[in-house]
Protein backbone atom coordinates (compact mmCIF):
# COMPACT_ATOMS: atom_id res chain seq x y z
CA UNK A 1 0.00 0.00 0.00
CA UNK A 2 1.42 3.30 -0.66
CA UNK A 3 1.42 5.33 2.13
CA UNK A 4 2.72 8.49 0.73
CA UNK A 5 0.50 11.44 0.30
CA UNK A 6 -0.03 13.48 -3.12
CA UNK A 7 2.10 15.96 -2.09
CA UNK A 8 5.50 14.16 -1.09
CA UNK A 9 4.81 12.34 -4.01
CA UNK A 10 4.56 15.55 -6.30
CA UNK A 11 7.16 17.01 -4.95
CA UNK A 12 9.55 14.03 -6.40
CA UNK A 13 7.94 14.89 -9.29
CA UNK A 14 8.41 18.84 -10.10
CA UNK A 15 9.87 20.86 -13.02
CA UNK A 16 13.43 21.31 -12.91
CA UNK A 17 14.17 25.42 -12.04
CA UNK A 18 14.95 25.09 -15.40
CA UNK A 19 11.76 24.57 -16.78
CA UNK A 20 10.46 26.94 -14.65
CA UNK A 21 12.63 29.54 -15.41
CA UNK A 22 11.65 28.80 -19.61
CA UNK A 23 7.64 28.46 -18.27
CA UNK A 24 7.52 31.67 -16.27
CA UNK A 25 9.80 34.07 -18.62
CA UNK A 26 7.87 32.59 -21.51
CA UNK A 27 4.48 33.10 -19.79
CA UNK A 28 4.92 36.39 -18.75
CA UNK A 29 6.57 37.61 -21.86
CA UNK A 30 3.69 36.09 -24.47
CA UNK A 31 0.89 38.18 -21.97
CA UNK A 32 3.35 41.17 -22.27
CA UNK A 33 3.19 40.82 -25.80
CA UNK A 34 -0.21 40.10 -26.60
CA UNK A 35 -1.32 43.15 -24.03
CA UNK A 36 1.20 45.51 -25.99
CA UNK A 37 -0.30 44.84 -29.38
CA UNK A 38 -4.11 45.32 -28.37
CA UNK A 39 -2.79 48.87 -26.68
CA UNK A 40 -0.72 49.63 -29.97
CA UNK A 41 -4.08 49.89 -31.79
CA UNK A 42 -5.64 52.70 -30.14
CA UNK A 43 -2.24 54.87 -29.70
CA UNK A 44 -1.34 57.27 -32.52
CA UNK A 45 0.94 55.90 -35.37
CA UNK A 46 4.54 56.82 -34.08
CA UNK A 47 3.97 55.62 -30.32
CA UNK A 48 2.16 52.35 -31.72
CA UNK A 49 5.62 51.86 -34.04
CA UNK A 50 7.85 52.10 -31.00
CA UNK A 51 5.83 49.75 -29.09
CA UNK A 52 5.25 47.24 -32.04
CA UNK A 53 8.92 47.32 -32.67
CA UNK A 54 8.91 46.17 -29.04
CA UNK A 55 6.47 43.36 -29.71
CA UNK A 56 8.74 41.81 -32.82
CA UNK A 57 11.74 42.59 -30.48
CA UNK A 58 9.97 40.25 -28.04
CA UNK A 59 8.36 37.97 -30.40
CA UNK A 60 11.78 36.81 -31.45
CA UNK A 61 12.77 36.73 -27.74
CA UNK A 62 9.70 34.26 -26.96
CA UNK A 63 11.05 32.45 -29.69
CA UNK A 64 14.52 31.92 -29.07
CA UNK A 65 13.22 31.23 -25.58
CA UNK A 66 11.00 28.37 -26.76
CA UNK A 67 13.28 27.09 -29.04
CA UNK A 68 15.32 26.95 -26.07
CA UNK A 69 12.51 25.44 -23.50
CA UNK A 70 12.10 22.41 -26.07
CA UNK A 71 15.47 21.83 -26.20
CA UNK A 72 15.73 21.72 -22.17
CA UNK A 73 12.68 19.36 -22.40
CA UNK A 74 14.55 16.77 -24.38
CA UNK A 75 17.91 17.06 -22.08
CA UNK A 76 15.66 16.96 -19.19
CA UNK A 77 12.42 14.95 -19.48
CA UNK A 78 9.13 16.33 -18.01
CA UNK A 79 8.45 14.58 -14.41
CA UNK A 80 5.74 11.86 -14.50
CA UNK A 81 1.87 12.93 -14.13
CA UNK A 82 0.12 12.39 -10.88
CA UNK A 83 -1.29 8.45 -11.03
CA UNK A 84 -4.68 10.20 -9.79
CA UNK A 85 -5.35 11.65 -13.16
CA UNK A 86 -8.43 10.45 -15.68
CA UNK A 87 -7.12 9.51 -18.86
CA UNK A 88 -9.38 12.40 -20.74
CA UNK A 89 -6.98 14.63 -18.25
CA UNK A 90 -3.34 12.83 -19.66
CA UNK A 91 -5.00 13.24 -23.16
CA UNK A 92 -5.96 16.80 -22.72
CA UNK A 93 -2.45 17.55 -20.56
CA UNK A 94 -0.30 15.95 -23.44
CA UNK A 95 -2.38 17.81 -26.16
CA UNK A 96 -2.47 21.24 -24.29
CA UNK A 97 1.30 20.96 -24.13
CA UNK A 98 1.79 20.27 -27.35
CA UNK A 99 -0.34 23.08 -28.97
CA UNK A 100 1.82 25.48 -26.43
CA UNK A 101 5.15 24.74 -28.07
CA UNK A 102 3.46 24.73 -31.79
CA UNK A 103 2.10 28.14 -31.16
CA UNK A 104 4.95 29.30 -29.28
CA UNK A 105 6.91 28.99 -32.34
CA UNK A 106 4.26 29.35 -34.94
CA UNK A 107 3.05 32.51 -33.61
CA UNK A 108 6.46 34.54 -33.49
CA UNK A 109 7.47 32.54 -36.60
CA UNK A 110 4.25 34.41 -38.82
CA UNK A 111 5.01 37.66 -37.28
CA UNK A 112 8.35 37.85 -38.76
CA UNK A 113 7.17 36.18 -41.88
CA UNK A 114 4.42 39.35 -41.48
CA UNK A 115 7.42 41.93 -41.35
CA UNK A 116 9.38 40.46 -43.50
CA UNK A 117 6.96 40.58 -46.60
CA UNK A 118 5.32 43.76 -45.43
CA UNK A 119 9.19 45.38 -45.89
CA UNK A 120 10.46 43.52 -48.09
CA UNK A 121 13.15 41.76 -45.77
CA UNK A 122 13.83 45.28 -43.54
CA UNK A 123 16.10 44.35 -40.53
CA UNK A 124 14.13 44.82 -37.02
CA UNK A 125 15.44 45.82 -34.02
CA UNK A 126 16.37 44.26 -31.03
CA UNK A 127 15.24 47.22 -28.07
CA UNK A 128 17.67 49.32 -30.19
CA UNK A 129 20.71 47.47 -28.94
CA UNK A 130 20.76 45.71 -31.95
CA UNK A 131 19.31 44.40 -35.64
CA UNK A 132 19.00 40.97 -36.88
CA UNK A 133 17.33 40.38 -40.18
CA UNK A 134 14.52 40.46 -41.64
CA UNK A 135 13.65 36.89 -43.78
CA UNK A 136 14.67 36.63 -47.82
CA UNK A 137 10.97 38.04 -48.91
CA UNK A 138 10.27 40.43 -51.51
CA UNK A 139 7.68 42.95 -50.27
CA UNK A 140 4.04 41.53 -50.61
CA UNK A 141 1.65 43.34 -48.96
CA UNK A 142 -0.81 40.70 -49.67
CA UNK A 143 1.03 37.88 -47.76
CA UNK A 144 1.88 40.11 -45.11
CA UNK A 145 -1.96 40.39 -45.25
CA UNK A 146 -2.59 36.73 -44.75
CA UNK A 147 0.26 36.20 -42.31
CA UNK A 148 -0.85 38.99 -40.12
CA UNK A 149 -4.52 37.03 -40.12
CA UNK A 150 -2.71 33.73 -39.14
CA UNK A 151 -0.84 35.72 -36.43
CA UNK A 152 -3.69 37.23 -35.33
CA UNK A 153 -6.01 33.66 -35.37
CA UNK A 154 -2.99 32.09 -34.02
CA UNK A 155 -2.16 34.39 -31.15
CA UNK A 156 -5.96 34.27 -29.81
CA UNK A 157 -5.99 30.48 -30.04
CA UNK A 158 -2.76 30.87 -27.51
CA UNK A 159 -5.12 33.11 -25.17
CA UNK A 160 -7.69 30.69 -25.45
CA UNK A 161 -5.55 27.78 -24.69
CA UNK A 162 -3.97 29.53 -21.80
CA UNK A 163 -7.21 30.40 -19.80
CA UNK A 164 -7.68 26.30 -20.65
CA UNK A 165 -4.15 25.87 -18.75
CA UNK A 166 -5.30 28.16 -16.32
CA UNK A 167 -8.33 26.77 -15.25
CA UNK A 168 -7.19 23.66 -15.37
CA UNK A 169 -4.45 24.30 -12.80
CA UNK A 170 -6.51 25.91 -10.92
CA UNK A 171 -9.52 22.99 -11.07
CA UNK A 172 -6.18 21.04 -9.50
CA UNK A 173 -5.80 23.35 -6.89
CA UNK A 174 -8.88 24.05 -5.85
CA UNK A 175 -11.21 21.47 -6.68
CA UNK A 176 -9.01 17.94 -7.07
CA UNK A 177 -7.12 19.60 -4.22
CA UNK A 178 -3.76 17.75 -5.35
CA UNK A 179 -1.23 19.92 -4.93
CA UNK A 180 0.12 19.65 -9.01
CA UNK A 181 0.10 23.85 -9.27
CA UNK A 182 3.72 23.07 -7.10
CA UNK A 183 5.22 20.79 -10.07
CA UNK A 184 5.65 24.25 -12.02
CA UNK A 185 5.58 26.99 -8.92
CA UNK A 186 9.22 28.21 -7.74
CA UNK A 187 10.06 27.78 -3.72
CA UNK A 188 7.33 25.26 -2.44
CA UNK A 189 9.23 21.38 -1.89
Amino acid sequence: MNTSTPQTTLAASRYSRGAMVFHWTIAVLILLNVVGAFVAEDLPKAEAAQLMGNHKAMGITILILSIGRLVWRFAKPVPPLSTGLKAWEVGLAKVTHALFYVLMIAIPVSGWIMHSAGSGGKAISFFGLFSYPGLPLAQDRATAGVFHDVHEVMAFAMLALLALHVAGALKHQFIDRDGSIWRMLPGRK
